[in-house]
């Protein structure tokens, strides 16, 4: 039976304090394929490939993301408990399987930005419903791109009209491609509603509206064969508030740097009272992905697409218990 034990010096609740906030990162449907080892003097990441959509996520690209994205919450976690969390990413063949390593450093003293993005970790949700018309203000964009910095990332505000319709097309292209894909489909079928793994997936309350002809752009259908009704007036915004996340580079390292800025991204729209959701199609069909990374002028590697807003409350997605997610040392993950 996986357990939590003490790992970098710390009390066994802390570990697990730690690892319950790294589970609350975003993940493709809901899939958590993160997984973790414990030492005494360290934590590696690791990844279930039996977690890895292989249709919508052939590269293992958005699995990455995740993970990245379970790793900044980590590392926030471990700077609020006031230790300096020393990372190395993809760490080499010696540790086959590990995307990083967490290590101690020296001492932290949380500045008033860690505590407040700590507090956002388990406020933050993926929300599907339609937002308001109100604009996003300057500042907030100015700071959730000075957070995709900080992790050695870019993100690309879609704010000219012309540049905004392209990326509409290119989302819907490939939206309608993965419609036909009847693997692609299933497994969207299997990460909602009742059907999905207990602890995984998205459930019908945070589906979102199923997608109705007045829709400008392509929404993903998480209530399939249980429509979700709209109330009158509560259509999408026609002109949202969009973002691509690039990173510098193509590669795991990238996908891995990408994912924690993505990560600090959404917890600094959390804390700035805005709602966000993925627009993640453009990404996953391949000859789509590459005309979005031409688009934005061929120098960066676009990761996902986001949704900014302000939104109403929706309800947190379940997750997997923390034990569930600790792999015994020296283990191989089944189907890795």
């Amino acid at each position: 039976m996986s357990g939590v034990v003490s790992a970098l010096g710390l009390a066994e609740d802390d570990v697990r304090g730690v690892l319950e906030a790294a589970s609350a990162a975003p993940s493709i449907h809901n899939s958590q394929p993160w997984r973790f080892v414990l030492h005494p003097d360290r934590i590696e990441l690791r990844f279930d490939p039996d977690k890895q959509l292989r249709a919508t996520d052939p590269d293992a690209r958005e699995l990455r993301l995740s993970c990245g994205a379970a790793l900044l919450n980590a590392r926030l976690a471990l700077q609020g408990l006031g230790l300096r969390p020393l990372v190395t990413l993809l760490p080499g063949r010696a540790a086959q399987g590990t995307l990083a390593v967490i290590r101690r450093g020296g001492w932290f003293t949380p500045t008033e930005e860690t505590r407040e993005l700590l507090r956002a970790i388990t406020a933050r949700r993926t929300n599907r419903h339609p937002f308001t018309d109100a604009e996003v203000p300057v500042g907030h964009r100015q700071r959730m791109v000075r957070a995709a910095e900080l992790e050695r990332s870019w993100l690309h505000v879609v704010d000219d009209p012309a540049e905004q319709v392209r990326l509409r097309e290119l989302i819907q292209r490939a939206h309608k491609q993965q419609l036909v894909d009847p693997d692609v489909q299933a497994e969207l079928t299997g990460s909602t509603g009742d059907r999905a793994d207990p602890g995984h997936g998205v459930p019908k309350s945070s589906a979102g509206f199923t997608p109705a002809p007045q829709d400008e752009w392509a929404f993903r259908d998480f209530s399939p064969g249980s429509p979700s009704a709209r109330p009158s007036g509560k259509d999408y915004e026609p002109n949202p508030f969009v973002v691509v996340l690039c990173s510098f580079y193509d590669g795991p390292l990238g996908e891995l740097q990408a994912g924690q800025a993505l990560q600090r991204v959404l917890l600094s729209a959390t804390a700035l009272g805005l709602s966000a959701s993925f627009m993640s199609q453009a990404i996953e069909v391949g000859k789509v992905r590459e005309e979005l990374r031409r688009a934005l002028g061929g120098s960066l590697f676009p990761q996902t697409v986001l949704r900014l807003g302000f939104g109403s409350p929706v309800p947190r997605t379940p997750r997997l218990p923390v034990d569930d997610l600790v792999v015994p040392p020296f283990s191989v993950i089944p189907g890795s």
